[in-house]
Formats: C-alpha cells, structure tokens, sequence
C-alpha cells in the first residue's frame, strides 16, 4: 500500500499553523526548508522592482549564491550538490510555484527590499526556528455571539498595533545605528559606544562566529585576522607594520567593520547576545527616546 502522506514533495510537510507569517502573509518552505521569496516580497509591500526575479539578476546576488553553493558543499564535504541542498530553487507550475531560498539569502533578499524588512524577517525566522511563534488560530469567532465578535475584533486591533510598533522600534534602531557607524571603525571601537559592552571580549565573541581568528595563538597578544566568511562581508582588513623594541618592524592588521557588520552586531547587542561587563546597568543605550520605544 502507497505512502500517500506526502503528495506534494515540493511543499514542507510543516504544520501550516506553525508557518512565520509577516504581515498577514504566511511564508512557505519547500521539502528543503527553503523560505517563498515571493511571499516575503508579498509580504513587503513593494513594488515588482523588488520582486525576487530582480534581486536574482543582480551581480552582488549571484556572487552570494555561489559563495553559499561553496559553503554547503564544505559542509557536507560532497563535489555534488543534489537539489535538496541548493541554496536556491525556482519552482515553475504546480500547487506551489515560486523561489525558494536558504533561511540567509532570504534574509539578504529582505534587506535588498529594506534594513527594517530584513530586522523583521530576521527576528521572524528567529521565533521560528525557535518555537516562539504563535499558533495561527484557523477558526473564526462565533458572530452571532456579540461578546466573542468583540474580543475578536480587540485581538485584531491589538496585534495590528502592535505589528506597526514593532516597524516603527525598527525603523528607530536603524537611525539609532546610523548616528553610531562611521566608516573605518573596529569593532571594538564600534562597541565601545554600546552602553555595557565588554570591550576587551568583542574580539574573542567574533572569533567564536567565525567573523576572527587568531594568526599567532602562541605569541602573548593574539593577531586578529579576518575570516574568509566574514571577508568583505562584514569586515575588512588594514595592514600596517610598527617598530618593536629591538627595532624590528611588526606587520599588523586592524579588523575594520563593514556597515552589514555593524548591523549584526547592533542587532545582537539589542537581543543581549554580545559579552557585558558585570556591572552592567541593564540599559541598552543611553538615548532616553530609543529606550523607551524598546
């Protein structure tokens, strides 16, 4: 007897109610757990030069597809990548068409879109991946009972609100980021304007996400390079040599944060994720108007 549990093999056999849904926009993996582009874009608002064919022709795009095909294959150390692991994947016809991406470049194809969109898909897929998300309830309310119409309407009215709380926040920590960022910072000196930051750990939590790596681990000051991951992407490098005390000149390399970098590392620091000091107050910034929108 047939199996017939699956009949769609492009489509998640994810329980519908437990899809990320932006916007009122349900978004749908296939088997892979590869995220709808096309229901991000849906789920944005913007126009069709927006829309997921347009980022997908883009040079910077194409390079990131390939740089990701490059990393799945390490992962899984095979010459071949079957279809189930492509970082991307177009489906024309059928009950579910459209293009589906790996979790990061849906997050990239977001922030094409807008920095707040990718905040919002980032921290959607966050609570997805995590379990956080709510039930999305599939049953309506009794109309003939006015109590139940009310609290219906009420939770409709609650959660609109607080949906468009949530863009504004974002909105208000991106310009937060902006006064923040200048370009040829380290991330050091980046974090150093963080209310609570531990300074003297940043480089040893970025090593620890494959951001640094330490070029001289026996000498007694480690030499912070960049990672091939993050090269480029988050951060950069510059090169400079000093006089030792026995006159020897030293190279030295100074890690240099990218704007996309400080995005994640803002982003982390707003979720308490980067290392603080101990006596930390507890406050994430010290602009009053930020923090009381938090």
């Amino acid at each position: 007897m047939k199996n017939n549990t699956n009949k769609h093999p492009n489509v998640s056999s994810i329980n519908v109610e437990s899809l990320p849904v932006i916007a009122g926009v349900e978004i749908t993996t296939d088997a892979a757990g590869r995220f709808n582009l096309n229901a991000l874009h849906k789920a944005s608002g913007a126009g069709e030069d927006k829309s997921p064919s347009q980022w997908l022709r883009r040079k910077s795009t194409k390079e990131l597809i390939e740089e990701l095909k490059r990393n799945l294959l390490k992962e899984n150390q095979n010459v071949n990548l079957h279809s189930a692991q492509k970082p991307i994947d177009t489906v024309n016809g059928g009950i579910a068409p459209g293009t589906f991406a790996h979790e990061l470049l849906a997050i990239e194809y977001a922030g094409w879109i807008s920095p707040s969109f990718r905040l919002q898909v980032n921290q959607t897929f966050l609570d997805f991946r995590t379990g956080k998300l709510a039930p999305v309830s599939s049953s309506l309310p009794d109309f003939n009972d006015p109590a139940a119409a009310a609290r219906a309407w009420a939770d409709e009215y609650e959660a609109k609100n607080k949906a468009i709380g949530y863009v504004h926040r974002q909105a208000q920590y991106i310009e937060h980021l902006e006064n923040l960022f200048q370009p040829g910072m380290s991330p050091c000196q980046f974090c150093k304007q963080l209310n609570g930051v531990n300074v003297q750990q940043v480089n040893a939590f970025l090593a620890d996400h494959n951001w640094l790596y330490d070029d001289q681990p026996k000498a007694r000051r480690p030499l912070w390079r960049v990672h091939h991951y993050a090269r480029d992407q988050y951060l950069t490098e510059r090169p400079g040599q000093v006089e030792q005390d026995d006159g020897e000149m030293r190279d030295t390399f100074k890690p240099i944060l990218l704007r996309k970098g400080a995005v994640w590392i803002y982003r982390h620091y707003l979720k308490g994720h980067l290392p603080m000091k101990k006596r930390w107050d507890g406050k994430f910034t010290h602009d009053t108007e930020l923090a009381g929108a938090a």
